[in-house]
């Protein structure tokens, strides 16, 4: 039996030994990826409440009625995102939230109406979309931007977008 429990005891002290240095291994693995980290996101929450707060006023200012209400907007915003993203059932529950703070439903309507006349978001420039959207929540009558790719691509497409409508008139 004493050589049994020495044998137990070895297995003990080696498995406590393997599983207490593997909590401290996965730590500094941790923080090599949380050193690069927090120096971006230090800089972000001190500005952030600040660029809100402006960004708030704005909307108070420029938005008469209910649409400028923070709570309008900050909601209001968020539904015209997520519905550009075809989140459509997060988009609801938001816009549930939006009716019954008593905001306008209309905005939103006229904010994605000028979303989208503005045509395709650069999906490599993250903030590209939330500017927009903040624009056109602000001034939903801007008028669409001319780019340089939208318009190579719409006199290609108008061509043949009214070949097909006339193929399809002939063949029946």
């Amino acid at each position: 039996m004493s050589i049994l429990s020495r044998v137990s005891i070895a297995a003990l002290l080696t498995a406590s030994a393997v599983f207490t240095s593997m909590p401290g291994f996965a730590q500094s693995g941790e923080s090599k990826s949380s050193d690069k980290a927090p120096p971006a996101q230090a800089a972000d929450p001190a500005k952030d409440p600040q660029r809100r707060a402006d960004e708030f006023a704005e909307a108070s200012s420029l938005i008469s009625g209910p649409a400028g209400n923070p709570e309008c907007v900050w909601l209001g915003r968020r539904v015209v995102g997520l519905l550009w993203r075809d989140d459509m059932d997060t988009a609801f529950r938001h816009l549930d939230l939006y009716d019954r703070f008593g905001c306008p439903g209309q905005h939103i309507q006229a904010s994605f109406r000028c979303v989208v006349r503005q045509g395709n978001i650069d999906p490599k420039a993250p903030h590209s979309l939330n500017s927009r959207v903040h624009t056109c929540w602000l001034n939903p009558s801007t008028p669409p931007v001319a780019t340089t790719a939208s318009t190579s691509t719409t006199p290609a497409a108008a061509p043949a977008a009214t070949g097909t409508a006339g193929g399809a008139s002939t063949t029946p």
